[in-house]
């Protein structure tokens, strides 16, 4: 049985080459972030969101995270593929590079963060033990490795608040606490997607070193690694789609 992937397309993205003209959907969260876009990667029919909106217009706290992933569901997807951009709080890896994630810690607040909001008469606790779907991301994790791409499978991303960076001391305590990376979209986007059982993983786009942990402003070293994190980042996708 053949599976529909989405992607939901986080900074330093436009539009990927290919994209048809997009469909406005509407679901009972509201509007999603854009219109849902098709693509073609080889064989593979693909959905893809701008998680931020058209013009990256979307701050991390406003995103309307129900409606980007049911709008998805909507469509046809069984499984969505997040891209996160994100700051490196450790020595798991380096800016420029791509990792897939395999805890999360969740510092967000004050976000649309479930469907089981008490609206609709039902409520469920999911098992969240492991945030990210196991299957999807060993898939994600083979296809890096078959393909030779340097793509370390594991590590704890912490989701704040945004839309500011963090400071110093607020990286200090992240490290205590477990973190590897930083970044501000994968909660609640990783919760939803298993409340409506969409599988979810995602590709984190290291693009600094977080606040404390470098020795250029953050803001050059983004400069200076996106491009590297966003080919490789491709590169594993297509390998990815082409395996599927």
């Amino acid at each position: 049985m053949s599976i529909t992937y989405g992607l939901i397309i986080g900074s330093g993205w436009g539009h990927l080459p290919g994209e048809d003209a997009g469909t406005d959907v509407g679901t009972a969260y509201g509007k999603p972030s854009a219109p849902v876009h098709r693509l073609e990667f080889g064989q593979m029919r693909v959905l893809t969101l701008a998680r931020h909106g058209e013009g990256h217009s979307l701050p991390p706290h406003v995103i309307n995270y129900r409606a980007n992933i049911v709008a998805l569901k909507m469509l046809g997807a069984d499984a969505v593929i997040g891209l996160n951009t994100v700051g490196v709080v450790t020595s798991l890896r380096e800016p420029g590079q791509i990792a897939i994630p395999d805890q999360l810690l969740d510092y967000t607040w004050g976000r649309e963060h479930t469907i089981y909001d008490g609206r609709r008469g039902r409520v469920e606790h999911i098992d969240f033990t492991e945030p990210f779907s196991v299957g999807l991301r060993r898939a994600l994790a083979a296809a890096a490795g078959k393909a030779d791409i340097d793509c370390y499978a594991g590590g704890v991303y912490a989701t704040t608040q945004g839309p500011r960076l963090e400071t110093a001391a607020e990286v200090d305590r992240l490290e205590r606490d477990g973190a590897d990376y930083i970044g501000m979209t994968a909660m609640p986007e990783a919760a939803i997607a298993r409340e409506v059982g969409v599988d979810y993983a995602c590709i984190a786009m290291i693009v600094n070193r977080a606040a404390g942990r470098g020795d250029v402003p953050i803001h050059d070293d983004v400069e200076a690694n996106t491009r590297a994190a966003k080919s490789a980042t491709m590169s594993l996708l297509k390998a990815f789609f082409e395996a599927v």
